[in-house]
């Protein structure tokens, strides 16, 4: 936000220097970023008129000027400006004066005196504008000095506002805030209705909901279309970084930075019917007013015309129904916009606006009629016209409505750490313009239509520390006992989790959260998702569902860049929508997530070189596993992304907590990777459940070990084995483990021949070999009867 210090002071009195004023807003949190002093050092330039423009006899482009600075005589000036003409009132530095670096002398330019020099807005640091002599109005006092004429010197003052203060978007918002840290009061401002003297209005309907509640406009006509916009008005607009353009459009422009509510004109004769207000249809197309063509979805607010698109809503205006050089009736327009309409709209079309800006962030919602009666006053002192009736259209029970806030002196003190009196905290909060009565513990707080950002007592106590200054409240160290929050024996950590896996080898990384959707439809992801309102990108439209496609997409880039050993893990949130009425949060799912390509080991001369497989991370998932003391069951996986028989879905306690294997190659080919990539992913929770360690008796009997081989079908797992035997076996095993496995001759095709070893032991009494055999006969006919093996011989 810039403005014009002149402006600012016209607003609220204070007796602050400008580097006291400037120090005061940065220190109450409204950041000065850049000071621009004006017309400093111009005591010796004065309003003048060229009488008189002739061509310089030896140089083309310069002028021999006879110039009257209200002097009596007039003063022989040499001018090469283009726009120097008889007639031109223009700023005269005289001789003596002092303008930047230039020194004024008498002097001869190609053998011609000249005695001052003509300026421009540049050359007297007003504006950037170097195109010629700044021209003033034809009215202007001639040997006026030019500070006194144009109200200077001012400083032009830019402030870095944060987003939640869009109430400091005008100069009377910054005025509350200045008033209460200076001690100071706004001035009164009233902008008394203007009575109707015409009789034209236009119908105007609100179809929008929530996001239009509040919508005016007025007739004004018989305006003066030769009407300049003045020069006060110009200088200020200059000042606050705007460029004047014409009356009309000056006037909004002025309108908004005064008072903070953005503002349209539209030429009544453009217009065709009846005023509305809602949602685009998809695929419309409105004509800016910068000339583009907008085409919109069904995100969008437009302002129609018998229900054609002619502006849109809180963003910009419709070419068609501009104003011009030869409008002579307007159609004024106020509105409030539910700041969530506006939001991201602008960014869709590549437009950023003034008036989007500040509706993004929220509008005083009763503003509308005070601007409205503001501008249309502005607009028959300084055009002419009459003014028709004010059409007013609302949904009351739309609007924000400010809240009573309870205030307590206690909790001041508690959260603040200081005690403030009583005087100071009424003083400071009615200077912010609140409403403030006193209670037996406090006061009750209304805050004011424009500030948003006040909804709990805590925002009020931020005001009072801001505007009391933070530098008066002391550093004191926190008292008071800690709680220390003990971590669950029943859980293991993210931390140790982290550390398992990077002990393992492993660079953890972070991915956007974010994920391109055409990714997703690679991965056959593209099912239900979370999608962004607002995204940063095309590419970053929704919310991952999962981690792999980011965590490969990382690794495939390392691996285009030639590295040639990658294992990558990440832990975080993956996102889906959640079903039920309204729109309700996304169901948020913490995962943990590793890929790997390359060598199973890092170079060495010790280890033959080969490349890692599915049963390399499938040992560092077990390990990972282990820490937590969750037994993992793998069975044969579906998935479309993963290999078909390579990938494996993983199991705890009966429920499915992910996945891990090979990327299919068809996918690793659309991905653009040229080498094998083994993943997993698993929800972290169940991954890092534990059971709280219990002491057990250790048997004081020994062991005994059977070893047998079957002839198992093909489809028939390990696992599948292996929980067959623990049924079958009971307490007795101890462990069951797979040493071999073996295809070939002498095994009959569409079987293998797997190995293992039986650890049996009992508590109590030492096994004998009869009830091992036992065992042993139980396993063998188990197995045999569920998976059609038979023992081999």
């Amino acid at each position: 936000m810039k403005f014009s210090e002149n402006w600012l002071r016209s607003h609220v009195p204070t007796s602050a220097s400008r580097d006291e004023l400037s120090a005061v807003l940065t220190a109450i949190g409204l950041e000065v970023e850049e000071v621009t002093a004006l017309g400093e050092g111009l005591q010796h330039v004065v309003v003048a008129r060229i009488v008189e423009a002739v061509r310089h006899p030896e140089a083309d482009r310069l002028q021999v000027c006879k110039v009257d600075a209200g002097q009596g005589e007039l003063l022989q000036i040499v001018c090469g400006a283009p726009n120097a003409r008889a007639g031109l009132v223009a700023p005269l530095a005289m001789v003596g004066a002092q303008i930047g670096e230039l020194k004024i002398k008498p002097a001869k330019l190609r053998g011609v005196e000249s005695n001052g020099m003509l300026c421009s807005a540049r050359e007297l640091g007003l504006d950037s504008d170097a195109s010629g002599l700044f021209e003033l109005p034809d009215d202007a006092p001639v040997g006026q000095t030019l500070v006194e004429y144009l109200g200077l010197p001012d400083a032009s003052i830019e402030i870095k506002l944060t987003p939640n203060r869009a109430d400091c978007f005008s100069l009377r918002g910054i005025a509350f805030d200045v008033a209460a840290a200076c001690a100071s009061e706004v001035v009164p401002f009233a902008a008394e209705p203007v009575p109707a003297s015409g009789s034209r209005e236009l119908q105007v309907a609100l179809d929008a909901g929530a996001e239009a509640p509040r919508y005016l406009g007025r007739v004004i006509e018989g305006i003066n279309p030769a009407a300049r916009t003045p020069l006060w008005m110009a200088e200020r607009l200059r000042r606050s970084g705007v460029r004047p353009v014409s009356l009309l459009v000056d006037i909004t422009q002025y309108v908004m930075l005064e008072l903070g509510q953005p503002m349209h004109a539209y030429d009544l004769g453009t217009l065709q019917g009846s005023i509305g207000v809602r949602r685009s249809r998809a695929g419309e197309v409105l004509k800016l007013l910068d000339g583009r063509d907008a085409t919109l979805d069904d995100s969008f607010l437009v302002i129609t015309d018998a229900d054609r698109p002619v502006g849109l809503a809180g963003l910009m205006g419709g070419f068609d129904t501009r104003v011009t050089d030869a409008t002579t009736s307007v159609f004024l327009e106020a509105a409030h916009f539910a700041p969530a309409a506006i939001m991201g709209r602008g960014r869709k079309l590549g437009l950023h606006t003034d008036a989007g800006h500040r509706f993004e962030r929220g509008v005083d919602p009763e503003l509308p009629r005070l601007a409205i009666e503001y501008a249309t006053r502005l607009v028959l002192d300084l055009a002419g016209g009459s003014a028709c009736p004010v059409t007013e259209a609302v949904r009351s029970d739309d609007l924000p409505k400010a809240a009573s806030i309870a205030l307590r002196r206690a909790r001041i003190r508690r959260v603040l750490g200081i005690k403030i009196a009583d005087a100071d905290v009424e003083r400071i909060l009615r200077a912010l313009g609140m409403g403030v009565t006193a209670t037996g513990e406090g006061w009750q707080v209304t805050a004011p239509s424009r500030r948003f950002d006040i909804a709990i007592e805590e925002d009020l106590i931020e005001e009072l520390a801001r505007i009391h200054g933070y530098d008066r409240i002391p550093t004191t160290l926190p008292g008071g006992a800690s709680r220390i929050a003990m971590p669950s024996e029943t859980r293991l950590d993210e931390a140790s989790a982290r550390r398992q896996l990077v002990a393992r080898d492993m660079l953890e990384t972070i991915n956007f959260a974010f994920v391109d959707a055409g990714l997703l439809k690679q991965w056959g992801l593209d099912g239900a998702q979370v999608p962004l309102a607002n995204p940063l990108s095309a590419e970053l439209a929704v919310m991952r569902p999962q981690l792999l496609p980011g965590l490969v997409a990382a690794l495939g880039r390392n691996a285009a860049r030639q590295a040639g050993r990658v294992r990558l893990f990440e832990l975080g949130r993956v996102f889906h929508p959640q079903a039920g009425e309204g729109k309700p949060a996304p169901v948020e799912t913490l995962r943990v997530a590793a890929a790997v390509c390359g060598d199973a080991d890092a170079l060495q001369w010790g280890t033959t070189t080969r490349k890692v497989d599915f049963h390399d991370l499938k040992g560092d998932l077990e390990s990972l596993a282990a820490a937590s003391g969750a037994a993992l069951e793998f069975r044969p996986s579906q998935r479309s992304f993963g290999h078909p028989a390579r990938s494996a879905d993983v199991w705890r306690d009966g429920a499915c907590i992910g996945w891990i294997g090979q990327l299919h190659p068809r996918l690793a080919r659309a991905l653009d990777i040229d080498v094998d990539v083994i993943a997993f992913e698993l929800d972290v929770e169940p991954l890092l459940a534990r059971q709280v360690p219990r002491a057990g008796e250790l048997s004081r009997f020994p062991s005994v070990r059977r070893d047998l081989a079957f002839l198992v079908p093909d489809e028939v797992t390990w696992a599948a084995l292996a929980a067959t035997i623990r049924t079958a076996v009971g307490p007795l095993l101890r462990d069951v483990v797979l040493f071999d496995r073996y295809v070939g001759q002498g095994v009959d095709p569409g079987f293998k021949s797997l190995a293992m070893g039986l650890i049996l032991q009992d508590k109590s009494r030492t096994l004998t070999d009869r009830d091992v055999d036992a065992v042993v006969a139980d396993v063998v006919a188990a197995i045999e009867r569920e998976h059609r093996a038979r023992i081999r011989g």
